[in-house]
């Protein structure tokens, strides 16, 4: 399966509604629950920019 744009986001997108969701229906208080999402949606993104960077690398190699 080749992964291009609109399918590598959207697959990111519904993975991270998942845990989201998982973490504000968990018994936690609502300001921890918060901090929690912002540290899942940093890091989410951060390694799905060095993912999108390796494989552009790996592709002209």
């Amino acid at each position: 399966m080749e992964f291009d744009q609109p399918k590598a986001i959207g697959s990111f997108v519904i993975l991270l509604v998942v845990l989201l969701g998982g973490t504000f229906t968990s018994p936690m208080p609502t300001n921890v629950s918060a901090m929690v999402s912002v540290g899942l949606i940093v890091f989410g993104v951060l390694t799905f920019y060095i993912g999108v960077k390796h494989g552009e690398f790996r592709a002209t190699r």
